[in-house]
């Protein structure tokens, strides 16, 4: 195979985009948020999106090199979506100046899947927009060998930016902010896709 045909061939195939939404809160707002993002990124015909709720995804906080068929079972159902992404969004809440219980098991339940991929984050919180939630997920992602991109998403007091259907009341500076994000992804994405397409990442 002609390495250098294979890298570029890869680049105008669709990015496996995993969007995870991070809150499993009884009465979260979350799902408000992830669906006026989805809805954008539904229009870009670069993405592939997966939405990995965490809602839907018991994983026990213990952690287990063997985990029992129950747990295996929850694992083969999300580990490979995981795996088959080129690129991630985080959703995220803050919860106490730090980001929920939920996304860090997540992350501590894998490894593999996170490397050499980049991650974006959309926050949403009270005065801080959820932003210290993100700086902290940098430094967790860091340690996965993950790429996090520079622009964010976040909604400061983030109820009163959707009516009471989920719908955003004046999207542009939120819209604008998001493809600016996308941008920088799916260009990290693409070169990193193409980068182990020629020398397999080995951290």
């Amino acid at each position: 195979m002609d390495l250098n045909t294979s890298a570029s061939s890869s680049a105008h195939a669709p990015l496996r985009l995993a969007v995870i939404l991070a809150s499993n809160r009884a009465g979260r707002f979350g799902p408000a948020v992830s669906d006026w993002f989805l809805s954008l990124a539904a229009q870009r015909a670069d993405l592939d999106i997966d939405l990995v709720d965490l809602a839907e995804v018991d994983l026990p906080t213990s952690l287990s090199y063997d985990p029992d068929p129950v747990v295996k079972a929850v694992l083969d159902r999300v580990s490979p979506r995981l795996d088959a992404a080129d690129a991630f969004v985080v959703v995220t809440p803050e919860y106490n100046h730090s980001f929920p219980a939920s996304l860090k098991n997540l992350i501590d339940w894998h490894y593999g899947q996170w490397q050499a991929k980049p991650v974006g984050f959309v926050s949403y919180g009270g005065i801080s927009g959820g932003l210290r939630a993100v700086e902290q997920l940098r430094q967790v992602f860091a340690e996965m060998h993950a790429v996090t991109v520079r622009d964010t998403v976040s909604f400061h007091n983030a109820r009163a930016h959707f009516d009471q259907d989920g719908q955003h009341k004046d999207p542009e500076a939120a819209n604008a902010a998001a493809k600016t994000m996308l941008d920088q992804l799916a260009w990290w994405a693409i070169a990193l896709r193409d980068a182990k397409a020629v020398r397999p990442y080995g951290g």
